[in-house]
């Protein structure tokens, strides 16, 4: 279980995170959500050990995450970082899935034929074995995204944290990888920008504001008209649809504001 008590974290003159607490239930999917710039990922990197809050704590399992080493940590959580480029990284998909042994593996041991067979099931779980002889490089946005998730899978940590997994992803794929990520079991933190997809994936949302927790709890508690438009500046609408229920937007309220003052 991963919980933060009171964060407080301040880069240069600006008060990024402002006494965030933050609490998580083994196998439950949190959704970070807010405005860019609330401190969405900067939360998230005070979560893995990172970041260093100024103040308050970070437990993993009810240990101080700053008691931990790296490696201990790697071995509770696992991380997926906004995608980056890999074009040069000459190694190919089951290689790369197979670094996720090295945080049971000494600094100059090699991978044993177990680590392999648990880098080819993590392959397989997130439907992409196929591809673990091509190269990283050559395979698609939302493929790629299935082989880090991989990656971790074959860690074997309890806890996930991922940030803007579905980032530059099309439909189809945003919803494959939560729905990927939901099947897992894992204890999930993940920053999410699609309040639509926050509130179909996700058990229990944070929601942030400049740093600060305007609301916390089920999707149904948080994604309200009254809570969302102060912090997004827009005008927001649930609308039912059979069983489900989506978020609808409107006009900035900032506009709406501007013109009935004019």
């Amino acid at each position: 279980m991963i919980a933060a008590s009171g964060i407080e974290l301040r880069l240069g003159a600006v008060d990024v995170l402002s006494g965030v607490d933050l609490s998580s239930r083994p196998g439950q999917v949190v959704g970070l959500i807010g405005p860019n710039g609330s401190g969405k990922s900067t939360l998230l990197r005070c979560l893995y050990g990172i970041l260093r809050a100024d103040r308050g704590a970070v437990l993993v399992d009810d240990t101080t995450i700053e008691s931990l080493s790296r490696r201990t940590i790697a071995r509770s959580i696992s991380l997926v970082e906004q995608c980056a480029p890999v074009d040069g990284i000459g190694i190919s998909v089951g290689e790369f899935v197979l670094l996720g042994r090295h945080v049971h593996r000494g600094d100059h041991q090699g991978f044993t034929a177990d680590d392999h067979r648990i880098a080819l099931d993590a392959l397989d779980r997130v439907g992409v074995s196929e591809f673990a002889h091509r190269g990283l490089h050559e395979i698609s946005g939302g493929e790629r995204q299935r082989v880090v998730i991989a990656r971790c899978l074959a860690q074997r940590s309890p806890m996930m944290l991922l940030d803007e997994p579905t980032n530059h992803l099309d439909i189809r794929f945003q919803h494959e990888i939560l729905d990927l990520v939901r099947s897992l079991g894992l204890t999930t933190i993940v920053v999410l920008h699609d309040l639509n997809l926050a509130n179909r994936y996700c058990d229990h949302l944070v929601l942030l504001d400049r740093g600060r927790v305007v609301r916390a709890g089920g999707p149904d508690e948080v994604l309200q008209p009254g809570v969302l438009e102060p912090v997004y500046g827009i005008e927001v609408r649930r609308v039912a649809d059979g069983d489900d229920v989506h978020m609808a937007f409107g006009r900035s309220t900032q506009l709406v504001g501007a013109r009935s003052s004019g």
